[in-house]
C-alpha cells in the first residue's frame, strides 16, 4: 500500500516557486543526496514524490521539507520488490495523471574483497545498486515517453573508476552506466533523456553503512594491511573538508531535470570531473592502477 504524507508550507517568506504540474519521483531519499534532492527539486516547482524503503525512516525528511517551506508527497518504495515498485509508479500516474521525471538515486555501499567476499553479497550489492535501477527505469519508461520526459540516474565515480575494496559496489555502478549509456540513444528516438550523475565523496551517512566496525578493528585475513591503509586514507578524505555535501550534489540533480539538453554523464564537482577524466584518457590502465595503487600502501 502507498503510504502518501504531505507537508504543508508554513511560511509565506519560504515558499517555494510556483508549482506546476511536473512530477518527478525520486528514490532513496531518507537522507543524502536524496533527501536533498527531493527538497531541491520540490522548491523549484516541481510536484515531488519522495521514495523510500521504510516510510519510518523519513523524520529527517519531514524534517527538512517543513523547513525549506515545501510540500512532499512521501510513498514507499523498495527497489529490490518488483511489487513495490509496479505500486509507487501505478500510484503517481493514478493520483497525478503522469510522470515527467525519474531520479534513481537508492542504493548501498559495500566493502570487502572477492577472496572474501561471498557470492551472495555480490549479488546482494547488484541486486540493489543495478537491478533496482532497472526495475524502476523499466516501470517508469512507458510515462516517461507519453511526455518526452528524464531518467536520471546517480551512479558515482565509481562507476568510471574501480576502487579498491569496492568490487562489488563500483562492478554494480559501472554496469548502471554501460546500461544506461547503451539505453540513452534508444531512449532518445522516443524523446526521453537519460543522463547519469557522478558524485565523488560526499559527506552522507552513506560512509557509514559500508558494512565495517572501524571500532572493532580490522580483520581481512592477508588484505588487512591493504585494507588498513584505504580506510585510513577514506577517512582522512571524509574529514578534511574536500567532501561534497548533500546540497551541493542535489544541484547536479536540478541540472539534469531542468536544464534544456543535459548532458549524459554529468559530474558534480571540479574533483570528480578531474578523477573522472583520468580514466577517460587511460587508454592503457596505468594511469588509474598507479593512482589507486596508491591508496592501499
Amino acid at each position: 500500500m502507498n503510504q502518501r504524507v504531505s507537508i504543508v508550507r508554513k511560511a509565506p517568506a519560504m515558499s517555494a516557486t510556483p508549482r506546476t504540474d511536473r512530477t518527478v519521483l525520486i528514490t532513496g531519499t531518507s537522507s543524502g543526496i536524496g533527501l536533498a534532492a527531493a527538497v531541491a527539486a520540490a522548491r523549484a516547482g516541481w510536484r515531488t514524490v519522495a521514495t523510500l524503503r521504510d516510510t519510518t525512516r523519513a523524520d529527517a525528511l519531514r524534517k527538512a521539507a517543513a523547513e525549506a517551506g515545501v510540500e512532499l508527497d512521501i510513498r514507499r518504495l523498495d527497489v529490490t520488490d518488483e511489487a513495490s515498485v509496479a505500486a509507487a509508479i501505478d500510484g503517481v500516474i493514478s493520483d497525478y495523471g503522469r510522470l515527467d521525471a525519474v531520479v534513481n538515486n537508492a542504493g548501498a555501499g559495500h566493502l570487502g574483497t572477492l577472496e572474501n567476499d561471498s557470492l551472495a553479497d555480490v549479488r546482494k550489492v547488484m541486486e540493489v545498486n543495478f537491478f533496482g535501477v532497472l526495475s524502476v527505469s523499466k516501470a517508469a519508461l512507458p510515462h516517461l515517453r507519453a511526455v518526452g520526459g528524464r531518467l536520471i540516474t546517480v551512479t558515482s565515480v565509481g562507476g568510471v573508476v574501480g576502487q579498491p575494496f569496492n568490487e562489488a559496489y563500483c562492478a554494480a555502478k559501472f554496469a548502471v552506466e554501460g546500461y544506461m549509456e547503451s539505453l540513452a540513444p534508444v531512449a532518445g528516438t522516443l524523446g526521453v533523456s537519460v543522463s547519469v550523475l557522478e558524485p565523488g565523496a560526499v559527506a552522507t551517512e552513506f560512509v557509514n553503512n559500508i558494512g565495517v566496525d572501524l571500532e572493532a578493528g580490522i580483520d581481512a585475513g592477508a588484505y588487512t594491511g591493504a585494507l588498513r591503509h584505504y580506510i585510513d586514507r577514506t577517512v582522512e578524505q571524509f574529514l578534511d573538508g574536500t567532501a561534497q555535501t548533500p546540497a551541493g550534489a542535489a544541484e547536479a540533480v536540478m541540472e539534469a531535470l531542468d536544464a534544456e539538453r543535459p548532458a549524459f554523464r554529468i559530474q558534480t564537482t571540479d574533483w570528480a570531473r578531474a578523477f573522472v577524466g583520468t580514466k577517460l584518457a587511460d587508454v592503457d590502465g596505468s594511469a588509474v592502477q598507479a593512482l589507486t595503487g596508491s591508496w592501499v600502501g
